[in-house]
């Protein structure tokens, strides 16, 4: 009966022994478990994952093309070869203009004794400042199919409208030695065909003898000369 004493006692160290083994191997098996995921390190992405919004796309290289810029106004060109021909406001005189690649000459004849040769240049706009011997001075200016302007000789001014002339209206001249004189004739052929000119011997102004609108052919003292088309 005294020998059950140590027995009992060893028995139940060793059913503590056993319980104690038991729980270790629970506990070691929760912890093996849980720390196969640390949460200090991030599962790698499946290859192929887009990126994220906050990535900033490469930047795209400047373009080879020349950069826009605003388009410039189309400049102005001279105004077109053509020739004008009219009379002055009072009626007294006759203008014609002929104009070619910015250039104009002009020619003021009240076909009697009073004439004035001019020339100059035209400006993109249309106006136009031409001038001739002992200060004469026409100032004018193209707008659709007329020149306006004024035409200022010997201090006396003169206000003129000059019609798109189409042939055989416009600016004829003639220059040529008949008989030993210098012969010099200038003559506008107007709209409707009516002829203002004067011809000129030695400097000397007279009326001038009509010519052939068609051909320019005029007889000056029994000479035949050919007036011709006065360009710039």
């Amino acid at each position: 009966m005294k020998r059950s004493g140590p027995l009992f006692t060893l028995f139940a160290g060793l059913l503590l022994a056993l319980f104690m083994l038991s729980l270790n191997e629970t506990t070691g098996a929760g912890t093996s478990s849980y720390g196969g995921a640390s949460p200090g390190t991030a599962s790698p992405s499946p290859s192929g994952t887009p990126p994220s919004p906050s990535e900033t796309p490469p930047s795209q290289p400047p373009s080879g093309g020349p950069s826009e810029s605003p388009s410039a106004s189309p400049s102005k060109s001279a105004p077109p070869n053509a020739d004008y021909a009219g009379r002055t406001e009072d009626d007294s005189s006759a203008v014609a203009v002929s104009l070619r690649d910015g250039k104009a000459i002009a020619y003021f004849c009240d076909g009697r004794d009073q004439e004035s040769w001019l020339k100059g240049d035209v400006e993109d706009d249309g106006s136009m400042r031409l001038t001739g011997k002992h200060g004469a001075k026409l100032e004018g200016t193209l707008s659709g199919r007329e020149i306006r302007g004024t035409v200022e000789i010997d201090k006396q001014r003169w206000t003129f409208t000059a019609d798109k002339a189409i042939k055989p209206s416009g600016l004829y001249r003639a220059t040529a030695e008949v008989r030993g004189a210098q012969i010099d004739g200038g003559w506008i052929v107007l709209p409707g065909g009516r002829q203002v000119g004067i011809l000129k011997r030695d400097g000397e102004p007279t009326p001038a003898p009509e010519i052939d609108p068609e051909t320019g052919a005029v007889t000056v003292d029994g000479q035949r000369l050919t007036a011709r088309p006065v360009v710039p």
